[in-house]
């Protein structure tokens, strides 16, 4: 299965930045490089929640209704008129039950890798959000999808597996983040670290960090 990164590099996936992009008003690169951080932040803090009978049960009841991968069927209308509020204050809500009280630290840090300050990341966030949760309707809905281990199982896939521990650790240090600041330094270190390791996501977080 692709993972969430090769959407990123699909057509789709252009789609969504540059629509991201023209609805936050943010440089098209940086939306990239924000989103590319931010998306298997977000694929693993669901893992993590889906790892409870309840939290799975919740993310599978989103999937199925509200969530159902129908917001991909029209994203020219979503961007062409400019993402209304209503996706954005979902995107919210999405983002205070997945991450909760790491979201400020994981919008601070990746705001310092991307070059954006941490409002512009939540911004970026909202509005991509409820696209991830619909790519997640998407693939859920094609796999019949239908309990805790089918959920972990398609989110773990979109992570790429658990192949490599800095990955892993980069991902669990980014949502551990709890906004002091010193947590930015182990991350680059790692991910620099990580990145002579070419390809995988520690390869392409540490190309991006590394520019």
């Amino acid at each position: 299965m692709a993972g969430i990164l090769d959407l990123l590099n699909s057509d789709l996936g252009k789609t969504i930045i540059s629509g991201v992009s023209g609805s936050t008003g943010t440089d098209q690169d940086k939306t990239s490089s924000v989103l590319t951080m931010a998306l298997p932040v977000l694929m693993k803090a669901m893992e993590r929640n889906a790892s409870t009978p309840e939290g799975a049960q919740g993310l599978m009841g989103a999937l199925s209704n509200k969530h159902d991968g129908s917001i991909l069927d029209n994203l020219g209308g979503l961007f062409g008129g400019g993402v209304d509020e209503e996706v954005k204050t979902d995107g919210s809500k999405i983002l205070g039950h997945i991450l909760g009280s790491k979201q400020q630290g994981v919008e601070q840090v990746i705001g310092q890798k991307s070059g954006l300050d941490a409002g512009s990341v939540g911004n970026i966030l909202k509005v991509a959000a409820p696209i991830l949760m619909g790519v997640l309707g998407k693939q859920s809905r094609q796999k019949n999808v239908s309990s805790q281990n089918d959920l972990t199982g398609l989110l773990g896939g979109l992570l790429g597996g658990n192949d490599t521990q800095n990955e892993q650790s980069f991902l669990e240090k980014i949502l551990d983040a709890d906004g002091d600041g010193s947590v930015i330094d182990d991350v680059a270190g790692m991910v620099l670290g990580g990145a002579k390791k070419k390809g995988g996501l520690g390869g392409l977080l540490g190309g991006l960090f590394g520019k």
